[in-house]
């Protein structure tokens, strides 16, 4: 049986599939970030794939992020008998539906905010968690850009400095690890409108970028992001320390678009995957004492 790459499997409708070997290496570079974060100390979680949308919009997801927003709603029994799913239009109409209450979030650092809301955490906590994450684009394109995709997130809640000093620390990890894997990458401010544009957060955002990503060619892989302490206010997160709000900050891994980089600089996904392999090898040598970069 001869598979269709992972490129190309529904990339007109941004839900590709992934064959064993891009399986293998997702799981690969998933274990490694995972990794990165339980040595420094995070807890495993698992978050739900879907959110209150009225938890989202009370943390301005739908006033921020509108053109990537994706929401769910049940059918509306009732009406759905008199207006049925359409062949035509391949869709359900609005009308057969109840009001859609359950939003997709685009990140998976959402659900870890609204998991602590109104909860004292220590000044140096750290989760880590991955996630199906959702966002509506304007066109979709293989691994790149796609409506449903996974993201390994490792993120901080607690101290204004440890929140600073978690991405400074995965920064370095980053740019170790691609140099490792021969993957030249750029790093660059976001423009993500995170706060609403008209805010006094906005203004600073503009003067003190809050999001930088890392670029291989255009296409931007990770990223490492500070909310300063927004979510701490909005979720009631406070310190255990002080009881002020908490400052967050977080790492994320867009998995897919790794698995294109790699791919495209490798030429393939077996040496992609070897690559992959001799680093995180090399690592483990260089922790235990044996020569290897420590990544």
């Amino acid at each position: 049986m001869t598979l269709t790459t992972p490129e190309t499997v529904g990339e007109t409708r941004g839900l590709p599939t992934l064959g064993p070997e891009a399986t293998r290496l997702l799981r690969l570079l998933d274990d490694t970030f995972e990794g990165w974060g339980v040595a420094a100390g995070a807890r495993p979680m698992t978050m739900p794939p879907l959110l209150p949308a009225a938890d989202l919009a009370r943390l301005d997801y739908y006033d921020n992020f509108p053109h990537q927003a994706v929401v769910a709603a049940p059918l509306d029994l009732e009406r759905r008998a008199t207006t049925p799913f359409s062949a035509d239009t391949g869709c359900f109409p609005s009308e057969a539906l109840e009001p859609a209450a359950l939003g997709l979030p685009s990140a998976s650092c959402y659900a870890v905010y609204l998991t602590h809301q109104g909860t004292r955490v220590a000044d140096d906590t750290l989760v880590t968690i991955c996630s199906w994450c959702f966002r509506k684009e304007t066109h979709y394109e293989g691994m790149r850009r796609q409506l449903g995709f996974r993201m390994r997130e490792i993120v901080a809640l607690g101290g204004r400095e440890h929140a600073e000093n978690h991405l400074a620390e995965f920064t370095t990890r980053i740019q170790s690890f691609a140099k490792a894997l021969d993957l030249p990458l750029s790093r660059e401010a976001a423009c993500d409108p995170f706060f609403d544009k008209g805010s006094s957060k906005a203004v600073l955002q503009r003067l003190t970028p809050v999001k930088h990503e890392f670029l291989y060619e255009d296409l931007a892989i990770a990223s490492v992001n500070t909310h300063r302490n927004f979510f701490g206010e909005r979720c009631d997160i406070t310190l255990e320390s002080t009881g002020g709000p908490a400052f967050t900050s977080c790492v994320a891994f867009g998995l897919e678009r790794w698995l294109s980089a790699l791919t495209r600089r490798h030429g393939g996904w077996e040496a992609a995957t070897r690559a992959v392999l001799d680093v995180t090898r090399g690592a483990s040598a260089g922790a235990s004492g044996a020569a290897g970069p420590v990544i």
